[in-house]
């Protein structure tokens, strides 16, 4: 496999410059949230394909738990499956060794047509920390920055701080999805509780953690 399922035949039966979104995550579990804001980027950015990216062993969180990477990465398979317009890439569970952004976005350069635009989907609060990441300069060069914002939620300054950023001026662009306050961390407390996650993610993501005792016993 090269990228994900979608994205290899295209390029396989139809090699043409794309406009391609990469959302990453630990996804753990995926959630509507993350649907959510995946879908309004494709549509506001007039993306070919969102690829969801599960991180294999991400830097952030060496100091928790996180699930199997392959848990992670069906989970979000059963997500998107319905959406033609999603796919999902295993190339940072099987790539080994702690994820870096940097080395994902090489290598998505290397293997999509040339001429091809690469779209970063995150949210606004870790805008700034991107300046942070390993190869920061590499990051930002291969790839636009989607920077999803909260209704209601006042980013004005970090906007400014952005224009105010002479590597990160006209590389990130802001757009608004609908409030959903669902996170990854809460669902899997509530799992641990015994309370309900229907209406918070695809009932056969639930169906999947139930099956497979997910989140029972985990400590962060």
């Amino acid at each position: 496999m090269l990228i994900s399922p979608r994205i290899d035949r295209e390029i396989e039966t139809n090699p043409r410059p794309m406009r391609l979104g990469i959302m990453g995550g630990t996804f753990d579990p995926i959630h509507f949230g993350h649907l959510i804001c995946a879908e309004q980027a494709r549509e506001q950015f007039d993306l070919d394909y969102v690829v969801f990216m599960p991180t294999g062993n991400p830097v952030f969180k060496l100091d928790r738990h996180v699930s199997d990477a392959e848990d992670r990465y069906n989970m979000v398979v059963i997500a998107t499956r319905k959406n033609p317009m999603f796919d999902v890439s295993r190339m940072e569970i099987d790539r080994g060794g702690i994820t870096y952004t940097s080395d994902t976005l090489q290598e998505m350069e290397q293997k999509v047509p040339k001429g091809t635009e690469l779209f970063f989907i995150t949210g606004a609060d870790a805008i700034i920390s991107v300046l942070k990441w390993k190869n920061s300069d590499l990051i930002i060069k291969l790839a636009h920055f989607v920077a999803a914002t909260r209704p209601g939620y006042d980013y004005s300054e970090l906007q400014e701080k952005v224009e105010n950023s002479p590597e990160m001026r006209g590389r990130v662009s802001f757009f608004e999805v609908p409030g959903l306050a669902i996170s990854s961390t809460d669902l899997r407390e509530r799992v641990r509780a015994g309370k309900s996650i229907t209406y918070m993610t695809p009932v056969s993501v639930a169906s999947y953690i139930k099956s497979h005792r997910l989140y029972i016993d985990d400590c962060d």
